[in-house]
Order: structure tokens, then sequence, then C-alpha cells
């Protein structure tokens, strides 16, 4: 991979004059009697976004509506950029800077559009609706998230190119070379009331386990070694360098965990590690987790110094702002104090000049998600899906079963039974009675997973279902049942809990987790441990998320790069009718002690 063409080890990008008053703290009386000059002193605002996920709108295109959820909150680019005038009104523009951590270019039909149906890297292509908006909103940096490289590095690099602001990564390393394949840091000068800038570094990370999500894409070009690694060797460098205030921007959350298990000897949610264990950081932008941290504080282990971390909610709800109070101390600022919170972005309107400048595009992507692509006999939706077996998750399986046959037949491995795996990534899918659209199509299935095939053994999915059925609040027999609190157990999201077709088992949630799963068989007998299957399965899985067991170290037999999405899409079209009475069938219940739940 080229290096960034930016040349990062020496620049700095001069932010602007500050405006700043000097306050008055009195430094120690002279021994003359003098009066003591008021201590010199400068303060600014860094702002924040994360996981903005192709949102430059407060619009739904899955449901073709403006956005809205329980919390009323409001989303997208427009809405940020109208908190971010706010500061930089109050602070002095030349006071501030603007930086996001990662999860850009992915998440939304408008994102999808320019990468797949008009992509940004077509000969005299457009330039991606994410570049427009930030470059005009004027974002200083961002880091590089996971979901950056689904599309591949191709669609990658020609983002970059867009931006008028780097890309950072610093843990993004070159596989040949291993020197950093995207820049590590950007440096800002900030200019005060008193001759003296203020130089502001900001480290970008990015997220380990891109290698495994995005194998197919990175494999052999790029590599991505942990974050306390990479922050432990950049920040005394960035010191070194002058910089006076070291600000990291990590698409990495605060939590200590990973979701893909020992495959990686790095920590996916890495960002409250590097604040303990890497001196020299002032404040950490959080992302990945898509949860929402006002502010977090982390005593770093070896200055016994607060590293504040932030974390804004998810597509542009928030905007965090870290304001740093700094002071001159023996020839250079010290960071005196450092403070976080977030903005919300249901609190302003939408800046017209963001809106404007993408209109088009928006009635583009809009126009295109209402095809019609068929029709359905039968309204389905996922309302229920997380605890009962519904029609519209066996639309996903039936769709992969039929692909992966299809891909197998004639070949070694044609004549053994292919089983499915499907999620609930949204409870507000819905397919409509009557005509279907491209729109009802993605908001079943809004990640941009492609399939595979891999071989599994009966006791290789028993265990897979056990750690599935993980997913159930253990529920004594007799108790109420609350739909409210039944699912999602230890933090398990919807998207890392899988209904397995063509097999038939009871989940039974009064048992303790690992010992739930009873009456699984197949083809109407009990489950042969030593028979072997194909699992449809989407490359997420497959790769290690969620960290399923035995899926990731099981044979391919067969892999595919287009969107599964994609494939439900051509399936609909090719069928014309959906009629859910031809597929739909009831393969899993949750039970306690023999007795259904629903």
């Amino acid at each position: 991979m080229p290096l960034n063409r930016r040349t990062f080890l020496e620049s700095s990008v001069a932010v602007g004059a500050g405006a700043a008053l000097a306050t008055g703290v009195a430094a120690p009386a002279e021994a003359h009697g003098r009066r003591p000059k008021p201590a010199k002193r400068y303060s600014f605002t860094v702002m924040g976004t994360t996981d903005l996920h192709g949102n430059v709108f407060n619009w739904d295109y899955f449901t073709d509506k403006e956005f809205d959820d329980k919390a009323h909150n409001d989303i997208g680019l427009a809405k940020i950029s109208t908190l971010v005038d706010q500061v930089r009104e109050e602070k002095g523009r030349c006071n501030t800077l603007l930086i996001d951590a990662g999860d850009t270019i992915q998440g939304t039909q408008l994102s999808y559009y320019y990468a797949k149906v008009d992509p940004i890297t077509a000969r005299r292509g457009p330039v991606h609706p994410m570049a427009q908006a930030m470059n005009a909103i004027g974002y200083d940096a961002a880091a590089l998230g996971n979901h950056e490289f689904n599309y591949g590095i191709p669609v990658l690099r020609k983002f970059e190119e867009q931006c008028d602001f780097p890309l950072l990564g610093a843990n993004a390393l070159d596989a040949k070379t291993l020197r950093p394949a995207f820049a590590p840091y950007s440096m800002h000068r900030l200019r005060t009331p008193h001759g003296k800038d203020v130089k502001v570094a900001v480290l970008g990370l990015t997220n380990p386990g891109i290698a495994i999500w995005d194998k197919a894409n990175v494999q052999g070009k790029m590599v991505f070694p942990g974050l306390e690694e990479q922050a432990a060797k950049w920040v005394p460098k960035l010191r070194s360098m002058g910089a006076d205030v070291v600000v990291v921007s990590a698409h990495s959350g605060s939590s200590g965990t990973s979701s893909y298990g020992d495959q990686l000897p790095h920590i996916e949610n890495a960002a409250g590690l590097v604040a303990e264990q890497v001196p020299g950081i002032d404040a950490i932008l959080v992302g990945h987790a898509h949860t929402e941290i006002p502010e977090y504080r982390v005593k770093n282990k070896e200055t016994g110094k607060d590293v504040v971390l932030s974390e804004p909610l998810k597509w542009g709800q928030r905007l965090t702002t870290f304001d740093f109070d700094l002071v001159w101390e023996k020839g250079r600022w010290v960071v005196e104090k450092v403070g976080a919170q977030v903005l919300n972005s249901n609190t302003v309107a939408e800046d017209p000049q963001i809106t404007g400048l993408l209109a088009d595009e928006h009635k583009k992507v809009v126009a295109y998600v209402n095809q019609v692509i068929g029709t359905s006999t039968a309204s389905m939706t996922t309302a229920d899906a997380p605890w009962k077996d519904e029609p519209i998750i066996d639309l996903i399986n039936v769709v992969q079963t039929e692909t992966v046959k299809a891909a197998l037949a004639g070949g070694a491995h044609a004549a053994l039974p292919v089983l499915s795996q499907a999620s609930c990534f949204s409870r507000t899918a819905r397919i409509p009675a009557g005509e279907i659209t491209i729109k009802d199509a993605a908001g079943l299935y809004p990640f941009e997973n492609t399939m595979e095939a891999r071989l599994l053994t009966g006791a290789q999915l028993k265990d897979y279902l056990e750690y599935s059925a993980r997913y159930y609040v253990q529920t004594a027999a007799g108790a109420p049942v609350d739909t409210a609190k039944l699912t999602n157990a230890g933090g398990t999201p919807d998207y890392n809990y899988d209904a397995v077709s063509g097999l038939t088992y009871e989940i039974d949630i009064a048992k303790p987790a690992g010992s739930r799963i009873v009456s699984l068989s197949f083809e109407g007998k009990p489950l042969d441990p030593a028979a072997q299957f194909v699992l449809a399965v989407n490359n997420y899985r497959a790769s290690g998320g969620g960290a399923f067991p035995h899926v990731a170290n099981a044979p391919q037999l067969w892999a595919n790069s287009d969107e599964i999405r994609n494939t439900i899409i051509q399936w609909v079209k090719a069928k014309g009718t959906v009629d859910p009475g031809l597929f739909a069938s009831v393969d899993w219940k949750l039970t306690r002690d023999g007795v259904p739940v629903f």
C-alpha cells in the first residue's frame, strides 16, 4: 500500500489566530514587592463525532421518512454542522478543532449508493456525500473505522483522496513494509494572544478486528497491531516533536473486551487500556461501541493523571466537546484541566448549507430505494423475531440455503444437507403485503455482509446453538415473562443471536446458559453428533465476529463477494411473488421444562 501522500512527520496545520483572554491567578510575589504578573492562560475546545455510518440527513432510508426513535433522537451531519457552528461562535473558530473517530462511509443507503450503484471509484465518478459534508463543515482529522474497509481498499483510498482532512490510522500498517499505510497523526497549531502557539497532536487508532472482519479486503495488504502498542510508540514521538496536547481518536470502545475471542492477540475495545497504560495522553475520543459516554476518567498507571474519555452517540446523535484549559509554565504550555460533555443534535435544526449541498444526492437515493422489486402475499415483520421463529427471518434463511445449494451443486459436497444462520438485525424491519421495494429488503439486512458455506458436525452445531442461546435471560418456569427484559443477556446484541434453519430444537430458558438446547433433531431424528452439515453463514460470523465456536476454523466450502442483501433482492426479483406459506416453518421455540413460552 502506498503511504498517504500527505506528509505527516513534520507537518502542522495552522488553525488561525486565537483570541482568548488571560485570566488572573496571581503568581508568587517577588522579593522587591513588585506586582506579580498574571499567569498566561489559554483555553480551546476539541469537538468530536464518531460512527456516523453514512448519515448526512435526519432521514431513515429504510422507512423512507424522517428518523425517529423512542428517545426522539435526531441523526446526521446536517444537525452536527449546526452544533459545530454554535460551539465555534461561542469559543471562536480559531480556538476549536473538529475530529472524528471512524466508521464514516458505510451504514445507510446513501453511502451504499455511492460505493456500489454510482461508485466514487468510477472514471469521473462523484464525490462521496460524506466527504462533501465533512469538507464543508470543516473537519480537521478523522480516524479510520473498521467499516471503512467494507467496500475494499480502492473505495477507501478514493474517499481519502476526496477529503480535505487526513484519515488517521497509526496501527494500520502496510503488510510488507510494516510502515504506516495512512497518516498516523496530524499536528495542529493554535495561536494564542500571548505569542506562544499551542501544538495539538491528534493520534488516530483503528480497530484490530479489521484483520478478521474484512479479511478478504486486507489480507496480505495491511496488518493491524494493537492500539496500546502503537500508542506507546507514537505518543512519546509526538511529545518530542513539541506537542503540548495529545488527543487520541480511537475507533475502539472503552470496555476492554473483544467479540472475536482469542483469534487475535489484540483487544477490540481498548481505549480505556490505552488511557491507563500509555502516559502522555490528555483525552481520547472513543468510537466503535455505539454507546454514549459524556465523560469518563481513567487514571494513568505511570503518571497518576486522569485521561478524559468521551464517546458521542452514533450516527451524529451527539457531539462531544473536550474543553482544555492551559497555563504557561517554565517555557511551555501545560494542560491544567480537561472536561468533556456531549451535545444533543435533537436540540437544533439541520444546517441548510449541508442539506442544500447534498439535496440532489439525497433525491437520487430516495428514488433508488423506492424501486419495486416484487410483491408479497402477506405482511412480515421482525417485531417478535428476537423470541419467535418468524417468517421474515425464514426468508433470509431460504435465500441463503438455496444460494448455497446451487453453488455446491455437482461438487464433492453437493449431497450434504445445507443449514442456514440468520439474525434479527432490526426489530422494525418489515416486508409489506403487496409491493416490495429495495428499501424493504435493505431494512431486513442493513449490513454489507457476504455469504460463505462452512462445514460443521452435528456436535459443533449444538455448541454453536448453545452459545447463541446465551442471548436469553434465565427465567424460571412459572415466572412471568416480560419480552422487554427477556433478551440481550450479558449485553449480547441482537445481531449476535443466531437462529439456524434446517434443524428443529427448543431453547429452555429456565436452564442456565450452556445447557439450554433440547430436542435437537434433523429430519425428525435426534441430531447425529458425527454427521456433517453445510452451514450458510455471513462473513462476519464466519470470520469470528461474535466469537461463536467452531465456525471460524471450519473448512470453507464456498464464498461469495456479493452482499447478502443484494442476493435477497435478486431472489425476490426472480420469484416475482414472495409467499411465506411456501417457506415459513417453526424450527425453534422457547420453552421452560418442555412447556412453550409463547
